[in-house]
């Protein structure tokens, strides 16, 4: 297989996506569906999603921005849990066909969190039955006390709440969501086979002396935060030597640039743009580009149970051919600006 062009035999998928919502949609579902095939949508909006018909209703809207060049691309639906959550409506929510997955976000961890869980132990019934319809859980997995330093919540949360959890639920499948530790890396390979983990491009590329390399730069700034060298390599570490329990999930997460760029800055990266570009970076640098395409097509299908995507929904093709991320991208009504903005990437992607 050459270095210079890689073709996967199908489309991607991208496992952690915030398509946000509104006029947003009309940009940021083709950029999403320009290379993947699905995506997980997070429910994270203003209100959130927390109940079939919501999640229905979102799928509609996001549906109703796709590209007739990107056809065909299926959003993955998730339900926002709340201390209210019950298991009625986890079935409800199952039956649609659409929702494969609910999302915990500890009250106040991130972007529209605040409705979030206050306490794990509330919602173990709703748990339970997700564990018995097959619904996944996916974890925001970061403390929100004020005494725990930003660098560490991660860390801690694993032993507060994820240890406990795998052994209340022990059928229940998780993903830990844009991991970014050692630890976090060390807790899923030690795991059964009901956990498992998503790594973002910005967790693989940089640590977090890129937030502040000559200033203040808002738009590296996401949660969980940028770490330490030691365990971005951690995270390369797991991705490079072909790990199923490790896949893609960019945690693509527009702001309007003036949200990022004030004097409290929004939490997240875009990097829907250049998504599979960038960890073709990555790959590359490691000299494994070949494990790419199980990392972005299978690893995570297998996970969640779905059916790989096939050719006739078209092939993707990354050429070693460079190229200039622009300074922003029309977002809605405002722009955003993208990981990587005005700087030159090595891979160009494209679908045939």
């Amino acid at each position: 297989m050459s270095l210079e062009t890689i073709t996967f035999e199908s489309r991607a998928d991208d496992l952690h996506h915030h398509f946000r919502d509104g006029a947003a949609l009309q940009h940021t579902v083709p950029a999403a569906a320009r290379l993947f095939a699905r995506a997980i949508a997070m429910p994270n909006l203003r209100p959130p999603v927390i109940n079939a018909e919501m999640a229905v209703a979102y799928y509609q809207r996001i549906k109703a921005c796709v590209p007739d060049d990107c056809q065909p691309f299926e959003p993955l639906m998730t339900l926002y849990l709340t201390d209210k959550t019950t298991p009625e409506m986890i079935v409800e929510a199952k039956n649609t066909g659409l929702v494969v997955a609910c999302k915990l976000y500890p009250a106040g961890a991130t972007t529209n969190s605040d409705s979030g869980v206050t306490d794990i132990n509330i919602i173990v019934p709703a748990l339970e039955k997700m564990a018995e319809v097959g619904m996944l859980l996916l974890v925001h997995g970061e403390v929100t006390r004020p005494d725990c330093d930003v660098f560490d919540k991660e860390a801690m949360f694993i032993d507060e709440h994820m240890k406990p959890l795998v052994l209340k639920v022990p059928t229940l499948k998780i993903v830990m969501e844009h991991v970014t530790t050692s630890e976090a890396v060390e807790f899923v390979n030690n795991g059964g086979s009901n956990l498992a983990a998503t790594i973002t491009p910005q967790h693989l590329m940089y640590n977090r002396n890129a937030i502040f390399h000559k200033g203040c730069r808002p738009h590296m700034y996401c949660l969980p935060i940028l770490k330490r060298e030691t365990h971005r390599r951690a995270l390369v570490a797991a991705v490079s030597t072909g790990n199923p329990k490790f896949f893609l999930g960019t945690d693509s997460a527009p702001h309007a640039k003036g949200a990022k760029e004030s004097s409290c800055g929004c939490a997240g990266c875009y990097s829907a743009h250049a998504a599979l570009e960038m960890y073709a970076e990555v790959f590359a640098a490691e000299n494994c580009l070949p494990l790419l395409e199980a990392f972005a097509c299978r690893y995570g299908a297998d996970y969640y149970g779905l059916p790989r995507n096939n050719k006739e929904g078209g092939v993707v093709t990354l050429k070693n051919e460079p190229w200039e991320v622009p300074a922003e991208y029309p977002f809605g009504d405002d722009v955003v600006v993208p990981l990587k903005a005005g700087e030159m990437m090595q891979w160009k992607g494209e679908r045939s």
